[in-house]
């Protein structure tokens, strides 16, 4: 008795594509399978060894214009299992219709409702003028460095002539829909205090120690600023301020070994409208101020403030938010908290949108127990039938 795609949703969650070594052959292989069965033109892309981005294409009536792009990322991140109440890649449904699996919202429930999404448009005989491509990327989940980043570089990604890209949202606990038309842009920072090295019984001046104690105080006062300013105006969501979180620490060899060496690293990420050159000036500034012999290095340093356009003159923007209004439905727009790889299609001038439709559903991405209710689901199969539909139609521009 349970819906056809329900079963395939709970299909392509049984295949381990788990970090550090997901099986990526077997996933292929399976998302190949459906789109063949659509009647879905495949073509894959090894932007690296061992990296295959899988192309599924439903070609339009007019393929010179500019086509939809619909992403999705085949990868998901570790799990702990003696957390999880059923196995993480099972895909057990319990008695409420909630389907638990690794990936239930992030994000095999997209790449699914996709494809649904078409299969339920082809069967009513329709087609358009703009041609469709889906994209199933590998690497997200560790930065997409040897995915997405190094598609939108390459002659295949050209020719899909990009128009309109859909990516990955988050779900929202309440009636509304989490729509993201940009994204913070984020910084990995590993920050080295050196300094006098010693016995651990003798006061020792201009230790490591106590350097890395003015950096992290310095760090951490920012972050508890930006952190009451969010808490203070109702009005700003986590995707506004920017996040700052010492996430490593290390140093020293012995308990009475002063160590001459040590090193904090920073996870910090910053909304569009922050102008990035002040603010490294600010992170290069606390450095000076803690003491001779302290450097920072960028791990990770994204310089791209690319927004997409959320003006009912756009006429992407028109034909994707006049769905919801037709179909009664409430859009809350935001700023992604965290990084997806619409950062980079946006970087190469293309608008992207991160929708991912779960309403009445708690943020579990990366968290135990992730799950996705099967009617949630469903719903959002027949939101993205109208948003293909709506989309595809948009009528040629005027650079087309």
């Amino acid at each position: 008795s349970e819906d056809p795609s329900v079963t395939l949703f709970r299909e392509y969650l049984r295949i381990d594509t788990v970090h550090p070594k997901p099986d990526y052959d077997a996933a292929v292989q399976f998302l190949e399978r459906v789109g063949t069965s659509l009647g879905l033109v495949c073509q894959k892309v090894e932007v690296c060894q061992g990296h295959v981005v899988l192309i599924l294409t439903w070609q339009g009536t007019s393929p010179h214009l500019r086509s939809i792009l619909l992403n999705s990322h085949i990868d998901v991140v570790p799990v702990f299992e003696e957390h999880w109440t059923y196995p993480p890649f099972e895909a057990v449904k319990d008695s409420q219709g909630n389907i638990y699996a690794r990936g239930a919202q992030d994000m095999k429930c997209v790449s699914i409702q996709y494809l649904e999404a078409i299969r339920r448009l082809k069967a009513e005989g329709k087609s358009y003028a703009r041609t469709i491509h889906l994209t199933f990327v590998p690497d997200e989940e560790v930065g997409g460095h040897k995915g997405m980043e190094m598609f939108v570089q390459r002659p295949e990604f050209k020719a899909l002539n990009v128009g309109f890209t859909l990516d990955e949202g988050l779900a929202s606990p309440s009636d509304t829909f989490s729509v993201f038309y940009g994204e913070r842009s984020p910084w990995w920072i590993k920050v080295k205090c050196t300094g006098s090295p010693g016995h651990g019984s003798r006061f020792i001046s201009n230790t490591a120690a106590e350097k890395m104690h003015k950096v992290i105080t310095s760090f951490l006062a920012f972050r508890e600023s930006e952190k009451q300013r969010l808490k203070s105006d109702l009005n700003l969501t986590l995707g506004d301020v920017t996040s700052l979180n010492m996430t490593m620490l290390e140093g020293g060899v012995s308990f009475n070994v002063v160590p001459s060496e040590m090193v904090a690293s920073f996870d910090i990420r910053i909304p569009p409208t922050v102008d990035l050159k002040a603010f490294e000036e600010q992170v290069a500034t606390w450095c000076r101020d803690a003491g001779d012999g302290v450097t920072y290095e960028f791990h990770q340093k994204c310089m791209d403030q690319h927004i997409t356009s959320t003006e009912e003159s756009d006429p992407w923007w028109k034909a994707f938010s006049g769905v919801f209004r037709d179909m009664k439905l409430q859009l809350k727009l935001e700023i992604f908290p965290a990084a997806t790889d619409s950062r980079y299609i946006r970087a190469v001038r293309h608008p992207a949108i991160g929708f991912s439709p779960m309403n009445h559903t708690p943020v579990l991405l990366h968290d135990h127990n992730e799950f996705l209710n099967e009617q949630v689901f469903l719903q959002g199969i027949s939101i993205y039938t109208r948003l293909l539909s709506a989309l595809a139609s948009v009528p040629p521009l005027p650079a087309e």
